[in-house]
């Protein structure tokens, strides 16, 4: 299943061994540099080189938060928070561009070239972020875009448990690292309604997110599914192809 993850948000910063400056940063760095500097200096920006490093710092620190937020609260309450102050679901956004830029592929780019290379089906993109994979595939295939804030006019604002489309009306389903919540069974259950029978569930979780993968797939193949394909081989995340075989069940325990 899904781990909680508590998160390094609540890691203080590390000093160096004087326990004045943060590790790696020198006393030069606090320097402004003087009014004859190159352009793009700390002076002409209004920032040393200190602000600039504590200023990451912070950002980092505050998508750690929000992230074990969004992993910690279930998907109702989550959607509230950031409907309530969007802005939240900004910073994430951009804090996750940050972190998914350092990895060698962006598992989204994986369901792309997937898309791309078959014929055209209705596909919904649950928990789709800035809706690339509409952009990419839109022209190809129907394509369904749902998050909790509606970043473009691709995307439909919802909690994905509970998304606007009619039982069995698509033939792909993905979550590209988006099971984010307590409840997050809650959204499988979802894709299995608006499946149809055979339709395709594809999945990609970040590793360290599932604390036992067997427990996992057993809880998906709960909610009518088979597992078809488990590729482990990113050291970042694991991807998961199930096909639709049975309903979900009429009850759940969450």
């Amino acid at each position: 299943m899904l781990a909680s993850k508590k998160s390094e948000a609540r890691q203080e910063p590390q000093t160096g061994s004087g326990g004045d400056l943060p590790r790696g940063v020198s006393k030069a760095d606090t320097v402004n540099k003087p009014s004859g500097a190159s352009k793009g200096s700390p002076q002409q920006t209004g920032l040393s080189t200190l602000q600039k490093k504590m200023q990451q710092k912070l950002k980092g620190a505050r998508f750690r938060w929000i992230n074990e937020a969004m992993y910690t609260e279930t998907g109702a309450h989550t959607f509230k928070m950031v409907q309530a102050d969007p802005s939240i679901f900004e910073e994430y956004h951009q804090g996750f561009a940050a972190q998914v830029q350092k990895w060698p592929v962006n598992p989204v780019d994986i369901f792309i070239g997937q898309l791309q290379g078959r014929s055209r089906a209705v596909v919904a993109d649950l928990g789709c972020g800035e809706a690339a994979l509409s952009a990419a595939v839109g022209a190809q295939h129907t394509v369904h875009s749902f998050d909790l804030v509606a970043h473009n006019e691709r995307i439909t604002a919802c909690n994905i448990a509970d998304v606007p489309l009619p039982d069995e009306s698509v033939d792909v389903a993905i979550f590209s690292l988006a099971l984010m919540g307590t409840d997050f069974i809650k959204f499988v259950r979802e894709a299995s309604r608006i499946l149809r029978t055979g339709g395709e569930l594809k999945i990609a979780e970040v590793v360290s997110r599932i604390a036992d993968v067997s427990a996992f797939v057993t809880a998906l193949e709960g909610q009518g599914f088979r597992l078809d394909h488990k590729d482990s081989r990113n050291k970042m995340f694991i991807m998961l192809d199930l096909t639709k075989i049975s309903a979900r069940p009429a009850t759940f325990r969450a």
